[in-house]
């Protein structure tokens, strides 16, 4: 009875038709629902959020990145099943969002979604991570994974500053979660920002604190994720991409441990943790990255392999991933059949353990018959490479597209980049995109 009676906040960002006509019975089943634009959910507090995904939505998706990272709620994205085929659209709803329904919706299955999404928007307003437990465990019997658990089992105790370094996609996240779980504060909070995905204004405020009208016109603080975690671990990813500006402010802290607050001093006790995929060395040498503060942080070092290099692991992750999925979103789980297998296995993986998770979430959705086959996983399967051997116009129009995907899987979070590292013009990526009906 005191689960019914609690009130469950539900925020309906760009409603569609069909998301509207769901709205009474979602309030007779308890949920409080409000609606608005992406523009103004960033002020609307709820429990969990379900975003109507629109073509211009990946146009700009940091704004829907930045809502997310700075939102204690849990995500449903809404989006039709033919934008889940497209790679782009994919991998991005994968990686960001709880869950996602296609349209029309399976009513059942949307009460069930937002249920559980409750629950975990619940779990972490406690102060306890999302997944803990099975899913955030260092799985893989591989040289390297094994020598990494043991490596975690030494540093963790301490109390030093950890680097952690590796390839976007290896779960450097999930070392330092282990690291925080296997130490003394591992009843203190975790709190994690990534440095790449806030402006710098905003990063300034996230970090330390920031004072800001309330109603009345009385001026409120609100604690920044360095207060937050007073007493527990802080983890900053992606630190390579702090301004210097912040850089700097960011070293005052680790020198004397305290904080300003409204003119006065506060100390502040948490362990720092950061991750980079980037030459840092190389950014110090170019006046991007202070070394000073590279030495305050380096002071243990981890690194974590990419998934190409942990031989043997593939298919125990892939089949954890099918299994963990089928179970959170309800669906009947599936194994893989033995040419997905194979074509998982001449993949090189370019995003890593984040791509194969995204990748399996996918064919789980996509699969149509009893086993999840390497078209569902987006790859080529031995039939499909053998018979794709064509004309040579059609041989380089697949190279192509290949390497459009590839690209974009590193970068799709900055076009200009990925066109950069394919030696052409902006326009002239954007025209292949569309000749390849990618985006």
């Amino acid at each position: 009875m005191h689960e019914l009676a609690s009130i469950r906040r539900l925020l309906i960002v760009e409603p569609c038709e069909e998301c509207l006509r769901l709205i009474p019975g979602l309030r007779v089943a308890g949920w409080e629902v409000d609606s608005c634009t992406l523009e103004m959910a960033a002020s609307r507090a709820c429990d969990v959020g379900l975003i109507r995904l629109m073509p211009q939505h990946f146009e700009q998706p940091q704004l829907i990145k930045e809502l997310i990272t700075r939102s204690h709620a849990e995500w449903i994205a809404v989006v039709t099943a033919d934008d889940l085929r497209r790679e782009l659209i994919g991998d991005f709803v994968c990686e960001w969002f709880f869950d996602f329904h296609t349209l029309p919706f399976d009513v059942a299955r949307v009460q069930v979604t937002l249920g559980r999404a409750y629950g975990m928007a619940r779990l972490r307003a406690q102060g306890a991570s999302y997944g803990d437990g099975q899913a955030h465990e260092l799985l893989g019997e591989s040289r390297p994974i094994r020598e990494l658990r043991r490596l975690l089992t030494k540093l963790a105790p301490t109390e030093s500053p950890v680097l952690i370094r590796g390839e976007t996609g290896t779960g450097k996240e999930l070392v330092a979660r282990t690291l925080h779980l296997q130490s003394q504060r591992r009843n203190q909070p975790f709190v994690s920002i990534n440095c790449s995905t806030v402006g710098e204004d905003d990063l300034q405020a996230q970090l330390f604190g920031h004072g800001e009208v309330g109603l009345g016109g009385a001026q409120q603080r609100r604690i920044g994720c360095i207060e937050a975690a007073n007493g527990g671990t802080l983890f900053l990813d992606e630190i390579g991409d702090l301004p210097l500006d912040v850089q700097a402010n960011l070293l005052r802290f680790l020198q004397d441990r305290h904080i300003e607050v409204n003119g006065g001093r506060v100390a502040v006790d948490v362990r720092i943790l950061a991750a980079t995929h980037v030459d840092l060395e190389a950014a110090i040498r170019k006046k991007r990255f202070r070394e000073d503060l590279y030495y305050r942080l380096n002071v243990l070092q981890v690194g974590t392999a990419p998934l190409r290099e942990r031989h043997g692991d593939l298919a125990l992750l892939a089949n954890h991933f099918a299994h963990f999925y089928s179970q959170e979103t309800g669906r009947r789980p599936r194994n893989f059949s033995q040419d997905a297998l194979v074509a998982m296995g001449k993949h090189d993986w370019p995003g890593n353990v984040r791509e194969l998770e995204n990748r399996v979430r996918r064919g789980l959705v996509l699969a149509e018959g009893r086993q999840i086959e390497a078209f569902d996983l987006g790859l080529l399967g031995e039939e499909e490479i053998s018979s794709s051997m064509g004309t040579l116009e059609e041989y380089k129009s697949r190279a192509e597209r290949q390497a459009l995907c590839d690209v974009l899987t590193r970068h799709s979070d900055n076009l200009s980049v990925a066109a950069k590292v394919l030696g052409i013009s902006r326009p002239t990526f954007y025209r292949l995109l569309h000749k390849h009906q990618i985006r």
